[in-house]
């Protein structure tokens, strides 16, 4: 039986805890009202998995005094020893409560943690099962340095806190799990039109980007050398050379094609940054070349890859079939940026840039020819960076050695 002082704070919890938004703010509501009610709680933590590729959990914690601190939990740490011994992970394998009296002597201390917090001077400890509407259990846990500990009321309280506080806290883990696997599979742009509700075929909007086409040269000859898992394998740590640079430099990758690679460099409204992002995007170029050269070093096959940069307008948006949409980009920047990758092996270049961009980073390039591209009417400068010049024999001796040079998947 829940008691009269808690009533308001399951009512809260079953109204959905608002006006929280997301879990810390709940968690910290929640603890101010226990606080409220009586309850002398130091320490309250919540566990909870979540769908991801990277991690396998997350910890919100709770300390009176403090801001709510959010960890993440790799895999590893799922299946490390201390983890295994911890009284959350009890309750997570046998959907029971665990309880400890820390202030007795005679209180067994047969979990990780127990030792820390007792030098913490913690005094009781609860650990609850948070069990969610598909059977998945989490946890929670409470701990207090009240000499006298909880009472057997305020634990009872505490249990029946647990189902509604699972509801709260399973509606807000599952718009964080949908907002992470959506940005893990169609990227945060995407990801976050389609949370905002534009899903329907055929809504496309306009912006103005750095287009960044790259692709690996040679890929069809390394398929039909390399086992299946060894070249997915070397396309994941491929990617990996590329991937973090354009991260890290404020760029978003939209999708990837096989063995290629699309992304965008957002630019204003009004281009007044657009010099500034060009910049950017070449550094992430270069560091991707240098990385993935790194790379080729490694391996017994050689790896090479061509990326073109280019500067315009993309029209990006819903496209597909009735059950099936992508968000993609389309329009004649992007076939553009597709053509001059396709120089790359011909030229000996790895990173190849229109007039476009070429224009905003003047220093940098020096052009490589004029050439009829398929699908423009009229031939398109091409321009090359200065420091591969030297690189570009280099290249070439390389790629004549390991594939035909005018190889292009």
């Amino acid at each position: 039986m829940v008691s009269g002082d808690t009533k308001a704070i399951v009512d809260w919890l079953v109204a959905g805890a608002r006006p929280a938004s997301d879990t810390p703010l709940a968690l910290s509501e929640l603890c101010d009202r226990l606080l409220g009610c009586g309850f002398p709680i130091w320490r309250v933590g919540l566990f909870v998995h979540t769908l991801h590729p990277h991690i396998v959990g997350q910890r919100f914690l709770w300390k009176q005094g403090s801001a709510v601190e959010v960890n993440s939990a790799p895999l590893e740490a799922f299946q490390s020893e201390e983890f295994r011994k911890s009284a959350v992970r009890r309750v997570i394998d046998t959907g029971m409560a665990v309880r400890r009296r820390l202030a007795d002597k005679d209180c067994p201390v047969d979990f990780t943690m127990l030792p820390e917090l007792r030098k913490q001077n913690v005094t009781d400890y609860l650990a609850v099962p948070l069990i969610f509407a598909d059977g998945a259990v989490h946890g929670a846990t409470f701990a207090t340095q009240d000499a006298r500990g909880f009472t057997d009321q305020q634990i009872a309280d505490l249990e029946s806190i647990a189902a509604p506080l699972s509801r709260v806290v399973e509606n807000r883990t599952l718009r964080r799990t949908a907002s992470a696997l959506l940005d893990t599979y169609v990227g945060n742009q995407a990801g976050a039109r389609i949370l905002a509700g534009q899903i329907r075929r055929g809504h496309v909007d306009a912006m103005n980007a750095v287009i960044w086409f790259s692709d690996m040269r040679g890929f069809t000859t390394l398929s039909n050398q390399l086992a299946a898992q060894s070249l997915v394998d070397l396309l994941n740590r491929y990617f990996d050379c590329q991937v973090p640079s354009i991260l890290d430099r404020g760029g978003e990758v939209l999708e990837y094609l096989g063995d290629g690679l699309l992304a965008v460099f957002l630019i204003a409204p009004d281009a007044d940054n657009a010099r500034q992002v060009c910049k950017a995007a070449l550094m992430a170029a270069r560091e991707s070349r240098d990385a993935i050269a790194r790379l080729s070093s490694r391996l017994d096959t050689g790896v090479r890859f061509g990326l073109a940069l280019h500067l315009g307008e993309v029209s990006y948006g819903n496209i597909g079939s009735r059950n099936r949409f992508k968000f993609g980009c389309v329009g004649p920047a992007m076939n553009l940026a597709a053509r001059i990758e396709g120089l790359t092996g011909r030229l000996h270049r790895a990173i190849l840039a229109s007039d476009e961009f070429a224009r905003q980073c003047p220093s940098e390039f020096m052009p490589v020819g004029e050439f009829d591209l398929k699908g423009f009417a009229t031939a398109r400068n091409v321009f090359g960076l200065t420091d591969e010049m030297e690189q570009s024999a280099q290249y070439r001796a390389s790629d004549e050695h390991m594939y035909s040079p005018e190889s292009k998947d």
